[in-house]
C-alpha cells in the first residue's frame, strides 16, 4: 500500500510482502532481460525502433546527470530535492530499460567496428557496464524500498555501493554508446 505523508513523498509499508516483491523483481529483471536478448528471432516492431539506441544515449547521460544532482542534493542535506532528483532518476532509468529491449527484440545486435586501442578500450566498458547493470537493479530497487519504507540507516548504508555502481552503469552507457554509435545502420 502506498500512503501520502505530510511531507508530499511518496510511502509504502515495510511488510515481508512488499520486500518479496522488491526481491521478486530484482531477479526477475535481469533475467527477463537477458531472455529477451537472447532472442534470435527479432519482433517486426518497425523502423522507428532505430532511434532508440540514440534515445537510450539521451535517457543514460540524463540519468547520469540527475544522479549527481541527487549527490548535490543529499550532501546539501536537501532531503526532498534529493528524493526528487533520484526519483526522476529511477523513471529515467526504467524508461530505458524499456527501449533497451524493445530496440534488442526488434534489431540485429550492431557490430563494433573500432580497431587499435578503442576495441579493447569498448569492450572492458561494455562488459563492465553490462555486468554491474545486472546487480544494480537490486541495489536500486533495495535503496528505493529502504528510503521508501523510512529505513534511513539501511538506507544510507546500501547507497554507499548503490549510488557509484549506477553512476558507473549510467556514465558507461553513454560512452559505450558514443563508441558504438558510428556502427548503427
Amino acid at each position: 500500500m502506498i500512503v501520502k505523508n505530510n511531507m508530499a513523498a511518496y510511502k509504502i509499508e515495510n511488510t515481508p510482502r512488499n520486500n518479496q516483491i522488491v526481491n521478486i523483481l530484482s531477479l526477475v529483471i535481469p533475467i527477463a532481460v537477458a531472455m529477451l536478448n537472447a532472442i534470435q528471432t527479432k519482433l517486426p516492431l518497425g523502423t522507428w525502433t532505430k532511434v532508440l539506441p540514440h534515445v537510450n544515449g539521451v535517457l543514460n547521460a540524463t540519468c547520469s546527470i540527475i544522479l549527481i544532482l541527487g549527490f548535490i542534493a543529499i550532501k546539501n542535506k536537501n532531503i526532498e530535492l534529493h528524493r526528487k532528483f533520484m526519483g526522476v532518476a529511477f523513471v529515467l532509468g526504467s524508461l530505458f530499460l524499456v527501449s533497451y529491449v524493445s530496440y534488442h527484440i526488434s534489431n540485429e545486435p550492431t557490430k563494433f567496428g573500432g580497431t587499435g586501442w578503442l576495441r579493447p578500450t569498448y569492450y572492458i566498458l561494455l562488459f563492465s557496464h553490462i555486468l554491474l547493470s545486472i546487480g544494480v537493479v537490486r541495489l536500486v530497487l533495495k535503496a528505493i524500498f529502504f528510503a521508501l519504507t523510512d529505513q534511513v540507516e539501511s538506507h544510507k548504508k546500501l547507497v554507499k555501493w548503490a549510488f557509484p555502481i549506477w553512476l558507473y552503469v549510467s556514465v558507461t552507457g553513454v560512452l559505450v554508446y558514443l563508441l558504438i554509435a558510428p556502427y548503427y545502420v
